[in-house]
């Protein structure tokens, strides 16, 4: 009997959704099954910045924006925040009754790295709160991908802060791993910086397998209606991306320069970027003062604005490309990038994950603290060193779980690590959308 409860209790908390298909990888691009998938989404966080909730943890308005959703015809939100302490089982069924995946960041403004001081606020109390956010959400099969970080370089003169994005980026892939969870993607989400855009796809995709990330996004407000894909820019940018190893994506998108009408959907949705772009989130769902809003929320009432009506009907009138879009099924890794003017990193090792983290990789995260904690950014204990390359393979996986190679969990890889220290990154450029300027 206790045998039986217990894979009841294991099978319930690694698939408690199962209508929608789980989104893999395969090449640079995204599938459920064998047919290709492309995100349609918004960005979705009403009260913004300023009033940070869990739009997905209150059951009523939850309900309440799927109705919104639906009518926009999306498959996808992206939520920048959540509350890890509490329970999101009935909202994560709703939206996957409705068709809707999640892209999730990990980060909270109180948790988050610090891009004035990356090697203070990458330590150990900050990795347990992002792997107990990992917990939470890992178990519903419509959690799509996570993102360990947005706009965390958003400037020509802070990418120092690379090696700390990518070390966090290392770090959950390896406890989704260690734990037993199925491979959901976790990637990163850039700041549109021309100068290392470039660089910073390239850099979070270059390396051994277990320091490479396995999509990379950026957020691209370069498309202001009127105008089209030349105009925009958007076909340099899609020849520079051609042959990138894995799949790239629009985490923001939708510029409000002028009235906005969402031209760029048609080319997004088509063969114009196909073989390189995975579709794309739109910037964003609430209106919080800044004129992107899809939508206003006074109480429980929703009033549809005009940019509503515009994305629906762009969405309404493009369907996704035939076929598998002409996407590269080999993939591979990138170039790291050699260091210039714009781009800092002079060496490619990583910061060694923090020594009192190792051991959530066998017993686990705990309790997250959700979003009332003290914060991460100054307390903790931080990376003494660099990593070895291949020090974030799973080499087990937690008791109780499926093993991906012969040993104890107690065996995970720690890395051999020398005695050199990253660079402190610039400073805070503001402008960035959302959390992007604030604390991460």
């Amino acid at each position: 009997m206790k045998g039986i409860a217990a894979l009841s209790v294991a099978l319930s908390a690694t698939a408690v959704l199962a209508a929608l298909p789980e989104v893999t990888v395969k090449g640079n691009a995204f599938f459920t099954g064998s047919s290709r998938f492309y995100m349609r989404g918004v960005d979705y966080q009403p009260g913004g910045s300023s009033k940070v909730d869990d739009p997905i943890a209150d059951i009523k308005s939850c309900k309440r924006d799927i109705e919104e959703f639906k009518k926009l015809g999306i498959n996808t939100i992206r939520i920048y925040s959540v509350d890890n302490s509490q329970n999101h089982d009935e909202c994560m069924k709703a939206l996957d009754d409705a068709g809707i995946y999640l892209v999730l960041d990990v980060n909270t403004p109180k948790y988050s790295l610090n891009r004035n001081e990356p090697e203070i606020s990458y330590n150990d109390v900050y990795l347990q709160n992002v792997f107990a956010t990992v917990d939470a959400f890992a178990k519903y099969t419509n959690t799509l991908a996570f993102f360990s970080g947005n706009e965390v370089i958003n400037a020509p003169n802070n990418t120092n802060c690379a090696p700390y994005v990518k070390a966090v980026t290392r770090d959950i892939r390896q406890y989704i791993g260690s734990r037993g969870y199925r491979k959901i993607p976790v990637g990163y989400s850039a700041a549109d910086v021309s100068e290392n855009r470039k660089e910073m796809a390239e850099y979070m995709n270059c390396g051994t397998d277990d320091e490479r990330s396995d999509f990379f996004a950026f957020n691209d407000y370069s498309w202001c209606d009127p105008s089209d894909f030349q105009t925009s820019g958007w076909d340099k940018k899609v020849e520079n991306f051609t042959g990138y190893g894995i799949p790239l994506f629009l985490s923001e998108y939708g510029c409000n320069t002028n009235t906005r009408k969402f031209g760029e959907v048609k080319s997004l949705y088509s063969s114009d970027t196909s073989a390189v772009y995975s579709g794309g989130l739109v910037y964003e769902y609430t209106e919080e003062g800044s004129k992107y809003g899809l939508v206003e929320i006074s109480g429980d009432s929703v009033k549809e604005l005009p940019d509503f009506e515009a994305l629906q009907k762009a969405f309404a009138d493009t369907p996704n490309p035939t076929g598998d879009g002409g996407y590269s099924a080999s993939g591979g890794a990138s170039k790291c990038p050699a260091a210039s003017t714009n781009w800092e990193v002079k060496e490619n090792g990583l910061p060694a994950i923090p020594e009192p983290a190792k051991k959530f990789m066998s017993q686990g995260a705990g309790t997250g603290v959700g979003l009332s904690g003290v914060g991460s950014q100054f307390g903790g204990v931080g990376s003494t060193g660099t990593a070895s390359a291949g020090s974030g393979q799973v080499t087990a996986t937690a008791a109780g779980a499926q093993s991906t190679k012969k040993g104890a969990a107690s065996n995970v890889q720690a890395g051999d690590m020398s005695i050199a220290r990253f660079a402190v990154c610039g400073a805070v450029v503001l402008g960035s959308t959302l959390f992007g300027a604030a604390l991460l």
